[in-house]
């Protein structure tokens, strides 16, 4: 057995691989918490995120992207990232798993291409479908879907969505002001009960909603249609750790 990866990011999930004459295999480290996807759609009672827990989740997964678009050589490409491949330790710390779609960029020219890449209904990026080159900048759309989808609690493929509403529009609809319309419903009731037991001052709850909107935003400017208008990664990891230093 060896561990697959000459260098890692604490969020990317490095795996132990096997292989003998009859049998290959990945065997990557036990996930108690489950994925990510449980967690948002569950009908637990008891699986539910707080908003710092949400924010720390994202958090774990922009360093990840941002580890594997910045700091390795060649550059990876996720190309599938969704809640259902972003899973979570004892810790409750996301690892990004489920890297069979990944590709290596100039590693080879004719890889760059699209054409093969399915990738998930709602999350995969707009330029995928009409053959675009493959770029690192595709999942920093799927994680600003991902990151819509954590706040509001709606899949991008919900039923709600057609005519031409996303849930892109539909969370940029919300902004600057209005973004408690679109949270998800756990997550109001958490901030709702948070504020009743610690007699939450008005200047709390601003800095609150300040911080839902400044989230919110991010994945906005991170699932534009246009690949170049998107949110630089790095930018992401540093707005969100803003962001989470300002609710501690």
């Amino acid at each position: 057995m060896r561990i697959c990866c000459g260098q890692s990011s604490s969020s990317s999930k490095p795996s132990v691989d096997y292989h003998g004459n009859d049998f290959k295999a990945l065997v990557y480290e036990f996930m108690p918490n489950g994925s990510l996807h449980d967690w948002l759609h569950s009908s637990a009672s008891d699986s539910r995120l707080n908003l710092l827990q949400r924010i720390k989740i994202l958090l774990d997964v922009a360093s990840a992207l941002d580890y594997l678009h910045n700091h390795c050589l060649p550059t990876i490409v996720h190309c599938d990232l969704k809640p259902s491949n972003i899973l979570l330790d004892d810790d409750m710390v996301a690892h990004v798993g489920d890297f069979g779609l990944a590709r290596f960029l100039g590693a080879n020219s004719n890889k760059n291409n699209t054409s093969g890449i399915r990738g998930t209904i709602g999350y995969t990026p707009p330029e995928y479908g009409v053959g675009s080159e493959m770029t690192s900048s595709g999942d920093v759309y799927s994680f600003g879907i991902l990151l819509l989808e954590v706040m509001t609690g709606k899949r991008p493929t919900d039923n709600i969505f057609n005519e031409g509403l996303t849930l892109h529009k539909f969370a940029q609809m919300s902004l600057p002001d209005h973004v408690t319309d679109v949270l998800d419903d756990d997550l109001l009731n958490f901030l709702q009960k948070e504020a009743i037991a610690t007699q939450c001052t008005e200047e709390k709850a601003k800095k609150i909603e300040e911080c839902l909107a400044l989230t919110v935003k991010i994945g906005v400017s991170c699932s534009v249609d246009f690949p170049v208008q998107r949110m630089n990664i790095e930018n992401v990891v540093h707005e969100l750790q803003q962001i989470l230093d300002m609710l501690k």
